[in-house]
C-alpha cells in the first residue's frame, strides 16, 4: 500500500511491500552490541511481554527472542508480515505478527512491559499514539526507541551510495544524517517522561552485494522508484561500488536508543 506523507519525502508516496523480499534478505544488519544494550537495561527479557511497532519482517523480536520475552509485532504493510511470520517460523519462533497502524492497535489496558519502536518512530501520528501506548503499558512501562543510520560525511562509500540516492530521489528525508540524540514529540513528552538516551557510533560488515541490497531496500530507493528508475539507480550503484568499494568493508554507523518511562 501506497502511504504519503507531507513530513517525508516532501510527501513522496512510497510502499513497503514493494521491496519485503530484499528487507528480509538485507536489512537484518544490527551488530550484537546494539541489541545487548537494549538488554543490559533490563528491557527485553524474560518475564516480560513486548510489542514492537513497526516491526518490518520482525528483526528486532527474532534477534532478542533468545533472551525470553513474549512479543507481539505489527506493522501496516502486509508483505512485510508475511516475511516476518515466514522468517519466524523459519527459526522455530513463537511470535505473533499483525498487519495494521499503529495508530488502530487495540490491545487492552496494561498489556505490555515494554514497547519497542525501531527505525519507524517519525511514521506515526503522535497524538494518537500516544494515549494508546500509555494505556496498553503496564505501571512503570518502558517505550524504547531505536534508530541506525550510516554517517554519510564520515563514511566514504556510505557518501557516495547516498548521493546517488539523492539523484533519483532528491527529496529522500533520510539522506545527510549525523550523530544525534533522537527527537521526542512533545506529544509523546505528555504521556512519558524520559529515562535516558544514548548515541554511539559502530561499524557494519557488508560485501558488494548485501550493501547494494541494503540500499535497494530503503525508501528513497525500491520503496518509491518507479520501474525504470529502479533499474537504472541499480546499474548506476553497482558500477559504482565496482569502482570505490572492495569485495568486503565496513560502513560507519551510528545508532541511538532513547528509554522513556509512563509518567504517573
Amino acid at each position: 500500500m501506497d502511504i504519503k506523507d507531507s513530513r517525508i519525502d516532501a510527501g513522496k508516496a512510497f510502499d513497503w511491500g514493494r521491496v519485503s523480499e530484499e528487507y528480509a534478505r538485507y536489512r537484518d544488519i544490527y551488530p550484537e552490541v546494539f541489541y545487548q544494550k537494549i538488554v543490559d537495561r533490563g528491557l527485553c527479557i524474560r518475564g516480560q511481554s513486548v510489542l514492537d511497532l513497526g516491526t518490518g519482517t520482525g528483526v528486532l523480536p527474532r534477534n532478542l527472542y533468545r533472551h525470553g520475552a513474549r512479543w507481539v509485532g505489527i506493522d501496516i504493510s502486509r508483505e512485510q508480515i508475511e516475511q516476518a511470520r515466514r522468517l519466524s517460523a523459519e527459526h522455530g519462533m513463537e511470535i505473533d505478527f499483525y498487519s495494521t497502524a499503529t495508530e488502530e492497535i487495540d490491545f487492552p489496558h496494561d498489556t505490555f512491559d515494554v514497547v519497542t519502536a525501531c527505525q519507524c518512530f517519525w511514521y506515526f501520528d503522535h497524538t494518537k499514539v500516544a494515549p494508546i501506548l500509555a494505556d496498553i503499558l503496564k505501571k512503570d512501562g518502558r517505550l524504547l526507541i531505536l534508530y541506525m543510520a550510516w554517517l554519510p560525511f564520515e563514511d566514504p562509500i556510505a557518501g557516495a551510495s547516498e548521493e546517488l540516492v539523492l539523484k533519483y530521489s532528491p527529496h529522500w528525508s533520510g539522506a545527510r544524517e549525523t550523530m544525534k540524540p533522537i527527537p521526542i514529540p512533545d506529544a509523546i513528552l505528555s504521556y512519558f517522561e524520559p529515562v535516558d538516551h544514548e548515541e554511539y557510533t559502530l561499524p557494519v560488515s557488508f560485501t558488494k552485494e548485501t550493501w547494494h541490497g541494503r540500499l535497494k531496500a530503503c525508501r528513497g530507493v525500491g520503496a518509491s522508484l518507479n520501474a525504470v528508475e529502479l533499474a537504472n539507480w541499480e546499474r548506476e550503484h553497482l558500477e559504482l561500488l565496482d569502482k570505490i568499494a572492495p569485495e568486503r568493508f565496513e560502513v560507519l554507523h551510528y545508532a541511538a536508543l532513547a528509554e522513556l518511562r509512563v509518567r504517573k
